[in-house]
């Protein structure tokens, strides 16, 4: 687990610093975009939309949940799109922070989500921390991050 968050922030800072290119867009518009684009990201797993989920990832994806499990692009997606384990109904995101730096961004918030499992419903309530870059105009998904809360 330590590894895994170790290796997590070695990218988180990796790809914050780097900014080579700088957009012309005001800080206020790149986060509405940002928070656009988890919105879509959001609607994409309930929906186990593939399409969408694809188009807002990066090959490269390290998407680690607070288990210690971690997937690659081609996990992420299977696990979301064949509803196994979790067919999520819902999901409520909240204390969202944004924070853009050049063509990256972090994002902390609250992951509060209902779903069935094999018939019988669960929730979950996790924190999360995302690194999304942008690249062409459009914000994918680089890194994910998950971590039980206090109690």
């Amino acid at each position: 687990m330590k590894k895994s968050l170790f290796l997590f922030c070695v990218a988180l800072l990796s790809f914050a610093s780097c900014t080579s290119t700088e957009t012309a867009t005001n800080p206020a518009d790149q986060e509405k975009a940002v928070a656009a684009t988890i919105e879509e990201y959001k609607n994409g797993i309930i929906n186990a939309d593939r399409t969408v989920l694809e188009n807002l990832t990066y090959d490269e994806l390290l998407f680690s949940h607070s288990s210690g499990k971690i997937q690659n692009k081609a996990e992420f997606l299977e696990e979301i799109v064949s509803l196994t384990p979790n067919d999520y109904t819902s999901i409520n995101l909240t204390d969202q922070l944004i924070r853009v730096v050049g063509n990256t961004a972090i994002v902390n918030h609250i992951y509060d989500a209902a779903f069935t499992s094999n018939g019988e419903p669960g929730t979950v309530k996790i924190g999360i921390t995302y690194v999304w870059k942008e690249s062409d105009g459009k914000w994918k998904l680089l890194a994910r991050q998950a971590y039980k809360l206090p109690v």
